[in-house]
């Protein structure tokens, strides 16, 4: 993913992402309490990379993030992104490395589910509102 990297055009998005690359995650890795990665997707339509601040936990050494969209009605891009090509670059405070992406398996997903509603609850709040059930994903260091 050596192309110009898009970021969020949503003002505090790119202000976060900004601050976050400026400063490797000193400023941005901890977002209004909540530990954030900044992923990067390749566009499965366009091809170009985007790059979007997530909200993640751990489970050994592998990163966990969640697909909520808010509890939208559709999975949030990124994901659709890394569904179609689940090699991604992932930044984690100064730590940059490219990773595989995959949703986790049934077995995993109860208790990977709790783990990321105990640092966010909100997302349980999302479960409740969303038509669909809300993706969680794995990112494995490659």
């Amino acid at each position: 993913m050596e192309d110009e990297v898009r970021d969020s055009p949503t003002g505090w998005v790119s202000a976060h992402i900004r601050r976050y690359l400026e400063t490797d995650g000193r400023d941005g890795h901890d977002y209004n309490g909540f530990p954030t990665l900044l992923l990067t997707t390749r566009g499965r339509k366009t091809g170009t990379p985007r790059r979007t601040p997530l909200i993640y936990g751990r489970d050994g050494d592998r990163y966990v993030v969640v697909a909520s969209n808010g509890a939208a009605v559709h999975n949030p891009q990124w994901y659709l992104n890394l569904t179609a090509d689940p090699e991604v670059r992932v930044q984690v405070r100064a730590d940059r490395f490219t990773a595989l992406a995959r949703d986790v398996d049934p077995t995993e997903h109860s208790r990977l589910w709790q783990l990321m509603a105990g640092i966010f609850p909100t997302y349980e709040t999302y479960a409740a509102r969303a038509p669909r059930q809300i993706p969680v994903v794995l990112l494995e260091r490659s």
